[in-house]
């Protein structure tokens, strides 16, 4: 992820004290953030899901390429410096390489997502009924569709 700080020049690299709030979960700011230094955590529905301290991390890019709001808060748990992309839209349509970048990570994530859930639905194979929900997931990652069609039910 550090080679993603290569284009960064000339990107205003903001600051954040210990407990500020970057990104809302709920909130559409339009901004794409991208950690030069410090310890992030990630928190969605009031639970902490990870924290982030690598340099090149990118933060807002779902809520920005679905025009949704974001799907988590991001809380800097030390001192922490953010390269901020305040319109990410139209900065990613001027800049392909950092849109290119960030479809290499989120199709990684994706890839590691969709490992996970197949590994989940192999170990309750048979165990137990309620987990026909792993199904459903890993049906909509194929099909989207089926998503839609599971919440009609």
């Amino acid at each position: 992820m550090v080679d993603i700080l290569h284009y960064c020049e000339g990107l205003e690299l903001v600051g954040f004290k210990p407990g500020s709030t970057i990104l809302a979960e709920g909130e559409r700011l339009g901004k794409i953030y991208i950690l030069s230094e410090g310890q992030l955590e990630i928190i969605r529905e009031r639970t902490q899901v990870t924290h982030v301290d690598e340099p090149g991390s990118i933060f807002g890019e779902m809520s920005v390429l679905l025009d949704m709001p974001h799907s988590a808060t991001v809380k800097a748990l030390s001192a922490t410096k953010l390269y901020e992309i305040p319109d990410a839209l139209t900065f990613l349509d001027k800049r392909p390489e950092f849109a290119l970048h960030i479809a290499a990570m989120l199709a990684r994530r994706l890839y590691y997502t969709t490992s996970y859930l197949v590994d989940l639905q192999q170990q309750a194979q048979g165990k137990r009924q309620d987990l026909d929900l792993v199904d459903t997931i890993l049906a909509s990652l194929v099909n989207p569709a089926e998503l839609a069609k599971s919440r009609r039910k």
